[in-house]
C-alpha cells in the first residue's frame, strides 16, 4: 500500500534540498541570474496577451519549434490530438527539463528556473486562446486564423467553448504569471538557504 504521508515528506525534502557546501561564486552567480529572471519575467507578464503578448519576445521562437514538433509527434492519435499536440509539446518540454534537473541532479534552483520557463510557455498559449473568438494574430503562414490554421479556433469549437475563448485566454495568462511568480519565490527561497550555507562554512 502506498504511504502518501511518506511520499509527501520525501517530495517536500526534495523540493527544499540545498547542498551542504556552497561556494561564494555559485551563490552570487545564481543571485544575478535570479535578478535577470525576475526583471525578464515581470516584463513578459506585463505584455498585453490580447495583442500577442509573449509572442513578441525572444522565447517565442524556441517554444514555436517545440510547438510545431508536437503536431508531428501526436499525429498518430487523431486530428484533435494532432492539433492539441503543439500546445502539449511546448508545455511538456520545460516541465520535463525541470523534473530532470530535480530528480537526477537534485538541483532545486535550476529546477525552479525550469518551472519559470513552463510559466512562460503557459503565457505564450494565452494570446492564441484569446484570439480564437475574433482572430487578429498573424500566424506562422502569414495570415490570421480566419483564413485557417488556428489551433485554438478548432480546439475550442470542437469542445463548444469558442465563445468563452477570451475568458479562457485571460485565465491562462494569469495562471502562467502565477507559475512564474511561484518559480521565482521557490528559487529565491533556495538562494536564501544557499546564503546561510556560505555563512556557516565561513564561520567554520
Amino acid at each position: 500500500m502506498v504511504d502518501f504521508h511518506q511520499l509527501k515528506a520525501e517530495l517536500r525534502e526534495l523540493l527544499r534540498y540545498v547542498p551542504d557546501h556552497v561556494s561564494p561564486a555559485t551563490f552570487w552567480s545564481r543571485s544575478l541570474l535570479w535578478l535577470l529572471f525576475l526583471v525578464w519575467g515581470l516584463r513578459l507578464m506585463w505584455m498585453d496577451y490580447r495583442t500577442g503578448g509573449v509572442g513578441e519576445s525572444f522565447l517565442h521562437g524556441p517554444l514555436l519549434v517545440f510547438h510545431e514538433a508536437g503536431h508531428v509527434l501526436f499525429r498518430l492519435f487523431g486530428e484533435f490530438m494532432t492539433v492539441l499536440g503543439g500546445t502539449l509539446a511546448q508545455l511538456l518540454m520545460p516541465m520535463i527539463m525541470a523534473m530532470a534537473l530535480l530528480m537526477r541532479n537534485r538541483d532545486t534552483f535550476a529546477a525552479a528556473i525550469g518551472l519559470w520557463f513552463f510559466g512562460v510557455s503557459v503565457l505564450d498559449v494565452a494570446p492564441y486562446v484569446y484570439d480564437a473568438l475574433r482572430p487578429q494574430l498573424i500566424l506562422l503562414g502569414g495570415h490570421t486564423g480566419e483564413e485557417g490554421g488556428h489551433d485554438w479556433i478548432y480546439l475550442l469549437s470542437e469542445v463548444g467553448l469558442r465563445e468563452h475563448s477570451q475568458t479562457l485566454g485571460w485565465l491562462i495568462h494569469k495562471a502562467g504569471a502565477l507559475v512564474m511568480l511561484a518559480a521565482l519565490g521557490w528559487s529565491g527561497w533556495i538562494l536564501l538557504q544557499l546564503r546561510s550555507r556560505i555563512t556557516a562554512n565561513q564561520v567554520a
